[in-house]
């Protein structure tokens, strides 16, 4: 039997059905929006011993025939995820994961499979609110639903869930997720907004959330399946009282030790001494136990210290933010680069130009996109001080590289402003904290320093909170072991003028409008002292590109005139690009791009290409050279592909009897346009020309 539940959303009939499709997973959701249908499944197996974590797996499969294609690879079927397909899948996890009991170790696998795209309903919220519902109707334990919601601000005005049309015209792209209660997930790309606006938007997406999670609500009380009851493994007292009286002072102390890997191995250290006290017999079941007691003393003791003695682990205030250095100019062979060093958080940013043919293309599920930004992330093992296989970039290095990528597009020039693509590659060389902004901090400082004409440098921060009942603490710059222990993860970049990137991700079900407030507000001042910070090293763009930076030059030539430069089959572009050495992009309005390793070689290329295509004027001169002789008179070539004829009696201005007399094939002489007739022919005049030579002398 089949099961729907319909509401309102932005004027859109917004369905959740069940009872139809993949009956035998744990949880089946399909939602349908417009022309959009996203299939969701959640699944649930035994638990795994001897792990440490909660092993939620979140997939969004994008599927071609969604939009009436054939894949276009080699085997004719989708491959890997795509990039947005990861962010996709790391939206939906993120605000899921707070939601199960503490200690839960059974698997947990949710799918979300786009079926059908409509441009204008984004299957990413439904397979966000899908998510939640198959894990609510299901006998999985998860204290949801949740909601998810889109908002864009047009011309002062917030649309619910914009189209792709709207989109475009939008100040605001934000995303947010929540219970009925309170907020779980935001994530935003924005142009230079007011924090005012960042939160009168989040409201607005609540709003939203809690008629989609009624939706869930309603679902639960008709089809919901019985929770599998789950309790959390009891921890021994006795086990808890020994290890509480062998670290109580110890463990302090070395939780503010303020280098990091001297902390590590001091707490490292006393575990060890724990297990050699209270397990000589090396127990496995006793060893987890005394690793999870220990792990909860050291949270506590961090949480106690920020909360009540008002004291971080490296000894700064709540809004202190630590010691920063920055360079630029490092990498001698780059075309620019910055490094930004918080604390024992470095990031290395390089920036590379290149032409318009290296932009991205992205294949995806609607129209194909290009970006001529591109932001990558890198993080190495040895910033942590470890070792591990070097492998592609995973779904944490794809969520930063895009988060610095929304961070610094709204202070980018225009490709009209600009014409070249740019490619930021930050290396994380310490981490300790932070590491995304202190990417954006280093990619700031590196376009500057590459000579990119940004409108306003960014900075980043990313805020913390501590909360014990009625009791909350707001940090500011958190550092990893704050992070870890903490209740919120608030990332937050702008420029002096608002925001361009956030992000926040919560341990705890939500926070209240007035904490965000407090965190948002902290975070303004915390980007005003680290901008300070930057621009004490370099206050602007650099006036002159990078001497290593190829020289480009951008022209526009009249569409009907592209064949003339590329050729039959190619033959004409590639003999200039053999005689310049110049990298050629030609669009389809004309508009070419000609970029060379130096400003000459670029000059020569855009003075053959405008010989190529320019019109022959009648009186106009031309040195051209003879290609054909024939009775009645010569052909002359005075332009590429552009021959005229010089008739016998325009030769000489005296009687000619044989062209041959006065001229041969291959001959450079002087011509003058005498006339170009409706089909293009073009009649010259040799002897016209050699008497405005002679009446010039």
């Amino acid at each position: 039997m089949t099961y729907q539940w319909k509401t309102d959303l932005d004027g859109k009939e917004f369905s959740m059905e069940t009872g139809k499709l993949a009956k035998q997973a744990n949880g089946s959701v399909v939602v349908r929006y417009g022309d959009s249908l996203v299939l969701v499944t959640a699944t649930m197996s035994e638990p795994r011993k001897g792990i440490s974590y909660f092993p939620l797996m979140v997939n969004y499969e994008e599927r071609i025939y969604a939009i009436g294609k054939i894949p276009g690879s080699i085997n004719r079927r989708e491959g890997r995820p795509r990039d947005i397909a990861t962010l996709a899948a790391r939206l939906i996890d993120r605000p899921l994961r707070p939601l199960f009991p503490d200690g839960f170790r059974h698997d947990v696998q949710v799918i979300a499979t786009v079926l059908s795209v409509d441009d204008d309903c984004d299957p990413e919220m439904m397979a966000l609110n899908g998510a939640s519902a198959a894990l609510a109707i299901s006998d999985i334990p998860f204290d949801g639903p949740i909601g998810g919601a889109k908002v864009g601000y047009i011309d002062g005005e917030y649309i619910i869930n914009p189209t792709a049309e709207e989109k475009e015209k939008s100040d605001l792209e934000l995303t947010v997720a929540g219970t009925e209660e309170a907020v779980l997930m935001v994530e935003a790309g924005a142009n230079e907004v007011s924090e005012d606006i960042i939160l009168e938007a989040i409201d607005l997406a609540h709003q939203e959330i809690k008629k989609l999670v009624q939706v869930q609500k309603d679902m639960v009380a008709e089809v919901g399946k019985e929770k599998f009851e789950f309790e959390e493994p009891e921890m021994d007292e006795d086990l808890e009282t020994r290890i509480k009286d062998l670290t109580e002072n110890r463990l302090k102390e070395a939780i503010q030790i303020k280098d990091k890997l001297l902390r590590n191995s001091k707490i490292d250290a006393l575990k060890a001494e724990l297990e050699d006290k209270l397990n000589p017999g090396s127990d496995s079941d006793v060893s987890s136990q005394i690793s999870n007691i220990y792990k909860n003393r050291i949270k506590e003791e961090v949480r106690s210290l920020i909360i009540h003695d008002k004291v971080r682990p490296d000894g700064r205030t709540a809004e202190e933010i630590r010691p920063i250095w920055c360079e630029v100019g490092y990498v001698p062979r780059a075309h620019g680069s910055g490094i930004f060093t918080r604390g024992q958080t470095q990031a290395l940013s390089v920036v590379t130009l290149g032409a318009s043919s290296d932009e991205q293309v992205l294949f995806g599920l609607g129209e194909n996109e290009t970006k001529s930004y591109m932001h990558h992330y890198n993080f190495t093992p040895y910033s942590v001080g470890e070792t591990s296989p070097l492998r592609g970039p995973g779904r944490r290095e794809i969520g930063h590289g895009t988060l610095g990528e929304k961070a610094l597009i709204p202070v980018l020039p225009s490709q009209d402003e600009f014409p070249y693509s740019i490619r930021v590659v930050s290396e994380v060389l310490e981490s300790n904290g932070s590491t995304s902004q202190a990417s954006i901090c280093g990619s700031t400082l590196s376009l500057m320093d590459a000579g990119v004409p940004i409108k306003e440098p960014v900075a980043g921060i990313a805020m913390g909170l501590m909360k014990d009942e009625d009791e909350v603490v707001v940090l500011s710059d958190i550092q990893g072991f704050e992070d870890f222990h903490g209740d919120m993860d608030f990332k937050v970049a702008g420029t002096k003028n608002g925001i361009t990137a956030l992000q926040m991700d919560m341990k705890i079900k939500g926070i209240s409008t007035e904490i965000m407030k407090l965190a948002l507000n902290k975070a303004q001042k915390g980007r005003a002292y680290i901008m300070d910070k930057m621009l004490e090293v370099i206050a602007e763009p650099r006036a002159e590109l990078s001497a290593n930076a190829p020289a480009l030059i951008k022209m526009k030539i009249n569409s009907d005139k592209i064949r003339h430069v590329i050729g039959p089959g190619g033959k004409t572009i590639n003999s200039i690009i053999d005689e310049t050495d110049a990298k050629i992009d030609i669009e389809d309005d004309g508009t070419i791009f000609i970029m060379t390793e130096d400003q000459e070689s670029g000059e020569r290329t855009k003075e053959i290409i405008e010989r190529l295509t320019k019109d022959v004027e009648v009186g106009e001169m031309y040195t051209g050279t003879v290609k054909n002789i024939v009775d009645f008179g010569a052909f002359v070539e005075i332009l590429p592909n552009k021959e005229g004829l010089v008739h016998i009696s325009e030769i000489a201005d005296y009687h000619v009897k044989k062209v041959e007399d006065e001229i041969s094939v291959g001959d450079e002489i002087p011509v003058k346009v005498k006339k170009v007739d409706n089909q293009g022919k073009i009649s010259l005049s040799r002897k016209d020309a050699l008497k405005e030579l002679e009446d010039k002398e």
